[in-house]
């Protein structure tokens, strides 16, 4: 039995090098994590900082659909937001998960 459980973490370590890459751990000693998101240049950071403010300011604030009325060039990119969002996804731990369901006998 023990060497069974021995292959079985075994394997778990191994599909946490694998899949495990979206929080790489801090080298402090806090116990917390850094998650990057890519970008091409500063201004697509800050286009992606300034939408996200809109969007929030949108969401808070009924009058602020005028924003876009006033000037198109400040209307909220949310494909953008969402292009974000999407590279933030932890695909690689949602594999993981999958891949454990199947070493422990799940679905």
């Amino acid at each position: 039995m023990e060497t069974n459980e021995t292959k079985t973490l075994e394997n778990l370590k191994r599909l946490i090098a694998l899949h495990f890459r979206t929080l790489k751990p801090t080298n402090d000693k806090s116990k917390a994590y850094i998650a990057q998101i890519k970008f091409v240049n500063y201004f697509e950071l800050g286009c992606v900082i300034t939408d996200m403010l809109k969007l929030c300011i949108l969401a808070l604030d009924e009058e602020t659909h005028k924003l876009s009325e006033k000037n198109k060039n400040e209307a909220i990119n949310v494909s953008l937001i969402l292009e974000t969002v999407l590279h933030m996804f932890p695909l690689d731990e949602f594999e993981f998960l999958s891949d454990v369901c199947e070493v422990v006998g799940g679905e």
